[in-house]
């Protein structure tokens, strides 16, 4: 896909990531729309992307989620892509991560990002795409993160069977599978002390890899 004048949606797009990624964007021509549960990072990055227009996301308001993407089809006048960068981490022996906090995580990682690009199938044509960002925990699988990698690891399994759908039709459907990113994701984890780690990615290195996939 070329960025270059293409209209893509950036649920998560108050994040880190997903707010350096739109910003990225619009610098490279792309017309952005955000999506984001803070209203001030809203405001924020819709004024560094040239005014884009921009939509407070909850991601336990699935209907919500999902009616993002027709907002952003009316607001851009089509979509060619849509990226979710929306997640939250989640730390700790899996007998103390309780069922509320499972539940949180699910919903975060998995649900909500599929009520997004299950809503944008029939809005994204041919050449376009769609993607979510996952990460490295789906392949690893690590100790004390059972309940957040069984979250991304949902999505990248439901990333997979719908690629396998609409391998013939359809736009691209691609599974995002960061790598530790020095992001500040992991300190604001929902539950839990994150284990020590080695130096992450950058941000911008983050953000590099996803128009990577994007644009091959």
């Amino acid at each position: 896909m070329d960025v270059n004048g293409a209209r893509v949606l950036v649920p998560g797009g108050t994040g880190a990531i997903g707010s350096a990624l739109a910003v990225r964007l619009h610098g490279l021509g792309a017309r952005v729309a955000v999506a984001g549960r803070d209203p001030g990072s809203l405001a924020r990055v819709s004024a560094a992307c040239g005014d884009a227009p921009a939509r407070r996301l909850d991601a336990y308001d699935l209907d919500g989620c999902a009616s993002t993407v027709p907002w952003a089809v009316g607001e851009l006048g089509g979509l060619d892509a849509v990226v979710v960068c929306v997640g939250v981490a989640g730390f700790g022996p899996v007998e103390a991560v309780g069922d509320a906090t499972a539940e949180h995580l699910l919903t975060v990682n998995a649900l909500a990002p599929m009520a997004v690009l299950r809503a944008a199938l029939g809005a994204v044509p041919a050449g376009g795409v769609l993607a979510a960002v996952t990460g490295v925990v789906v392949d690893a699988a690590p100790a004390g993160m059972a309940d957040y990698a069984a979250s991304k690891a949902a999505l990248a399994t439901w990333l997979t069977s719908v690629r396998r759908e609409r391998r013939r039709a359809g736009p691209a459907v691609l599974d995002i599978r960061l790598p530790h990113v020095e992001s500040g994701f992991a300190e604001r984890a929902v539950c839990g002390t994150p284990p020590t780690l080695p130096r992450g990615r950058t941000v911008d290195e983050a953000v590099d890899l996803i128009l990577d996939a994007v644009t091959r």
